[in-house]
C-alpha cells in the first residue's frame, strides 16, 4: 500500500515506538491521528506533524471505540492502523508469597490482547469502507513481544498476552483477507523506550549480551521503518515478524 496520501491511527503514538511510527508516517505523506492517555505528549506531537490527538484509555471499551470513530471521521477514513500500547508485571506462577494472583494476571491480558483486539475489530470496520486500491483496503499492525517466544521467569502474564497477539495475526489475516484487509504483528526484543530510560550503560549490557549484531537496545525508528515496510509490501500477511538483532531470551 502506498503510504502517501493515505490515512492512519497509532495507538500510543505519544511515545517510544509509537511516536516514532507517527512521525514516520506523516513524513512518508499520511495524515495521522495518535491515539494515547490523557496527560500525554500525544497533542503536542500530534501539532508538530500535522496530525491530529485523541485522549484514549484502551481499558475503556466502548470509550475506544467512540475516541476511535471520532479520530477517523476527522481523518476522513482509516488505511493504516498501528497499535503499540501495553504494559507488564513481573510475578511468578507460584512465588515464595503464594500463587500468582489472577487480579494482576487478568489485568496484563486485558491491556495487552483484549484491548488490541478490540481496537483491530473496529479498525477493521473502519477499514472496510475505503475503495480498494490494487484490491487492498487496509493495514493493521499490532505490537507483540519476543517474549511470546521465549518468556523470562515472571513474565507469564506479559507472555500469554503477547504470545496471543502473535497467534491472532495469521488468524485475522484468513478472516480480513477477503476484504483485503492485511493483519501482522511485529516481536520487538528490548527497545530503549520510556520503559527502559532509567537503565544505565552497566544495566543495559548484560540484558543484551546474547544479541547476535547489533549488541544494544533497538531504536524506535527502527520499529518504525519495518512497520512501513509492512504497509508498503502487499505480501506481508498473518505473519509476527521479530525484530530483534537474533537476540533469544534466557531464562533470566
Amino acid at each position: 500500500m502506498k503510504i502517501q496520501g493515505k490515512k492512519a491511527v497509532v495507538v500510543g503514538g505519544a511515545s517510544g515506538m509509537g511516536r516514532a511510527s507517527a512521525e514516520a508516517l506523516a513524513s512518508a505523506g499520511a495524515t495521522v491521528a495518535i491515539l494515547d492517555r490523557d496527560g500525554s505528549d500525544g497533542k503536542e506531537i500530534a501539532n508538530a506533524i500535522g496530525g491530529s490527538f485523541a485522549a484514549v484509555d484502551i481499558l475503556d471499551y466502548e470509550g475506544t471505540e467512540q475516541q476511535l470513530a471520532g479520530a477517523v471521521a476527522e481523518l476522513g477514513g482509516l488505511h493504516i492502523a498501528i497499535n503499540t500500547a501495553g504494559g507488564g508485571t513481573v510475578k511468578k506462577t507460584l512465588g515464595r508469597s503464594g500463587p500468582h494472583d489472577l487480579e494482576s494476571f487478568r489485568s496484563v491480558v486485558d491491556l495487552n490482547l483484549i484491548s488490541t483486539f478490540n481496537l483491530n475489530r473496529l479498525q477493521a470496520q473502519h477499514m472496510s469502507a475505503n475503495d480498494a486500491e490494487d484490491d487492498e483496503r487496509g493495514v493493521i499492525i499490532n505490537t507483540s513481544s519476543i517474549a511470546a517466544f521465549e518468556g523470562q521467569i515472571g513474565q507469564v502474564a506479559y507472555t500469554a498476552s503477547k504470545a496471543a497477539i502473535a497467534g491472532m495475526a495469521l488468524v485475522m489475516a484468513r478472516d480480513l483477507g477477503p476484504l483485503g484487509i492485511r493483519a501482522m504483528a511485529i516481536a520487538p526484543s528490548l527497545f530503549a523506550t520510556g520503559a527502559t530510560a532509567g537503565l544505565t550503560e552497566e544495566q543495559i549490557a548484560p540484558l543484551v549480551a546474547d544479541a547476535a549484531f547489533p549488541k544494544r537496545m533497538g531504536r524506535p525508528e527502527e520499529y518504525a521503518k519495518l512497520a512501513l515496510a509492512i504497509v508498503d509490501n502487499p505480501m506481508l500477511n498473518g505473519q509476527c515478524l521479530r525484530l530483534d538483532a537474533g537476540q533469544r531470551f534466557a531464562p533470566r
